[in-house]
């Protein structure tokens, strides 16, 4: 046995790298297998709700020939915020770091052995447009209008069987390349949720699968019991906000799309973003996940209209992209 060390994707700007993950106390175990299907699927998604975390643990961050060291919080989450050195300029931090997507790597030591493991962090390149996303019934089907059927699908449908809305992935990747010249270079995406950390694997496989953009995940608390498990993305979505602020203080010169859907608060948490920072937000995106259009929901819209906010209120992917193209968002 040994522990388990997880490792999320990071993000940096010109002054500063964060990465961050987990880890989890020694198990048997294996890790959950999306390629699983009904009830060995349901065993491992419940099992994923039932790992334990360790507190404290020595965890060694290494970049450029630097070796930087922390320690866990209490829920086994640990958080290196690093200075970044200009390359003319003394001081402490990492060395100045490149554009684009980059790897890492944070090993900790168990038993006289260290274990390693690799992720990566992305420096957007130089351009004015950032997107942040939504998850559940904004591209991923879940059905959180139903807690039970939003239940049912997590426990029995793998990877695999997890469905995409039709029209979501073309508008994403054209939001992804939209304004650069070289196509290889993408705007900054992320995808925040009330989903928990618990999850990051099952979104990342799913994003990779359907050829989503490559995006950074800033999720909510781990959750280490299964009565967890059955409030899972639900309650309190303060955490939406906060991390959602957190993107815009941290990148305050892009010019942001916000991509949601009026099954919970999103609408509502677009809104209040968009009055805090009343130039940064360019175009809000709600889907329409009813029969009908909330009422709430298209007054918080008109509202936004008002601050110069561009909204779609949408049903189909297909007006959302012809919506991006009226504004000029895309071509």
């Amino acid at each position: 046995m040994k522990p388990l060390l997880k490792l999320y994707r990071g993000y940096a700007n010109e002054e500063e790298l964060i990465v961050m993950g987990h880890v989890f106390r020694p198990t048997t175990r294996a890790e959950y297998d999306f390629q699983k299907k009904r009830f060995r699927n349901a065993r491992s998604v419940i099992r994923m709700y039932r790992i334990k975390t360790q507190k404290n643990a020595d965890v060694y961050l290494h970049l450029n020939d630097e070796t930087i060291h922390t320690k866990t919080l209490d829920d086994g989450y640990f958080k290196f915020s690093i200075p970044i050195k200009s390359k003319d300029k003394d001081g402490d931090g990492i060395p100045d770091v490149d554009y684009g997507w980059m790897d890492y790597r944070v090993s900790l030591h168990y038993n006289g052995k260290e274990i390693v493991t690799k992720s990566s962090f992305v420096r957007p390149h130089t351009g004015n447009l950032g997107f942040i996303s939504d998850i559940d019934d904004t591209f991923l089907v879940s059905h959180t209008r139903n807690p039970f059927k939003k239940l049912y699908i997590l426990l029995f449908r793998n990877v695999n069987s997890r469905k995409v809305f039709e029209g979501a992935v073309p508008h994403y990747q054209a939001l992804s390349t939209a304004g650069r010249n070289n196509k290889n270079e993408e705007n900054a995406f992320f995808y925040v949720s009330s989903s928990e950390w618990n999850l990051y694997r099952f979104i990342v496989d799913f994003t990779e699968l359907h050829d989503l953009p490559r995006a950074v995940l800033l999720l909510k608390d781990i959750k280490t019991s299964l009565l967890d498990f059955f409030v899972t993305g639900r309650g309190d979505h303060n955490h939406k906000f906060e991390k959602i602020k957190h993107i815009l203080e941290f990148y305050p010169h892009l010019k942001y799309t916000l991509l949601g859907d009026d099954s919970q608060h999103d609408p509502f948490l677009y809104e209040d973003i968009c009055k805090i920072f009343p130039v940064n937000v360019i175009a809000v995106y709600i889907r329409q996940t009813g029969s009908e259009k909330k009422g709430k929901a298209v007054e918080a819209l008109k509202n936004m209209e008002s601050m110069n906010v561009a909204t779609c209120y949408f049903r189909d992917s297909h007006e959302a992209i012809e919506h991006s193209k009226r504004i000029g968002l895309i071509s």
